[in-house]
């Protein structure tokens, strides 16, 4: 049981990692006041540009082609977020049907460039991020095996980010008022801060971040750019919920649904598992999600001016 686990966990972390840094973004989005529903696709995007990138730049800079395709992911991810936030905040259009168009316009528009410039739907990159033991760490009774080895060096950075982050929104004048604008945006204006310069922050950070997210699917597990994030933009929508706007929640929520994911892909391989039908484990997530947001809807601490145009 133990080796099991050990040889799970650390595809739960890679599955959490994306979700985390994409559930974070949201999380930016709707403090300063900016519903974003458009986390899938703003991954997509994120995972496109670093497939194409990494692939022309591969044969040329090789291991070096890698953080260059995630500043390019984390980059295009914040431009193609500009478009929600000029529909949300300029022209004060429904945020929720803002941001299914980019979810709608996002999945096409990826698709066909990545047919226009491959022949195919798919962008297949040739390198990926090789994981390894960190040293002395790893070598820790219990924890070590489980968070220490076999890591992504693209793990410790994105929760670098998730800390830092938790600094910004919480112990800097800063964070006060990009979080102000999401409860009381008119108190904020009155105090001679603009608030559409705070929300635009928060969308582009939900935008660079979903990218991040998008980028580190590639280079981690997946290899190559396929048109889809398999609903984990979504399920990062519920772990924001589930951890009821906070850091340290959507951190909980997030490993809770990489775990279940992990769960669902590896049930077939491990012998106490088999018995159950693969088909439960595969809607296990999304009940998961479905359960948590009933629990959790009546207590939900979500900021009081999210959604609403200013």
């Amino acid at each position: 049981m133990w080796n099991t686990l050990v040889s799970i966990f650390p595809y739960a972390i890679a599955y959490t990692i994306p979700m985390l840094m994409t559930s974070l973004g949201g999380l930016y989005s709707e403090r300063s006041g900016v519903t974003n529903l458009g986390l899938e696709g703003l991954m997509l995007v994120g995972y496109f540009a670093s497939a194409i990138t990494i692939k022309m730049s591969e044969a040329t800079l090789g291991i070096n082609a890698l953080p260059i395709g995630l500043l390019v992911g984390v980059a295009a991810g914040a431009i193609f977020s500009l478009l929600h936030a000029f529909a949300s905040i300029n022209l004060k259009a429904d945020q929720v049907i803002s941001g299914t168009a980019i979810n709608m316009l996002a999945a096409a528009l990826t698709v066909y460039l990545a047919r226009t410039i491959s022949g195919s739907g798919n962008v297949r990159i040739m390198m990926g991020i090789v994981r390894k033991n960190i040293p002395f760490l790893s070598k820790i009774p219990i924890i070590g095996p489980l968070f220490f080895s076999q890591s992504y060096w693209t793990t410790w950075v994105c929760l670098a980010i998730w800390g830092l982050s938790w600094i910004l929104l919480y112990k800097t004048s800063f964070g006060l008022r990009l979080r102000a604008c999401g409860e009381h945006p008119s108190a904020v204006a009155s105090a001679g801060i603009s608030v559409h310069k705070m929300r635009y922050f928060g969308v582009a950070m939900s935008g660079a971040l979903a990218g991040l997210g998008g980028a580190v699917i590639l280079i981690t597990y997946s290899g190559e750019f396929n048109g889809t994030v398999a609903g984990l933009g979504f399920l990062s929508i519920a772990a924001l919920i589930f951890g009821q706007w906070k850091p340290l929640g959507i951190l909980g929520a997030t490993f809770f649904f990489g775990i279940a994911t992990t769960i669902a892909n590896v049930s077939q391989v491990i012998p106490s598992l088999q018995v159950i039908p693969p088909v439960f484990f595969k809607i296990f997530p999304y009940v998961a999600t479905l359960l948590a947001l009933v629990l959790f809807s009546k207590n939900s601490a979500a900021p009081k001016a999210s959604g609403e145009p200013f």
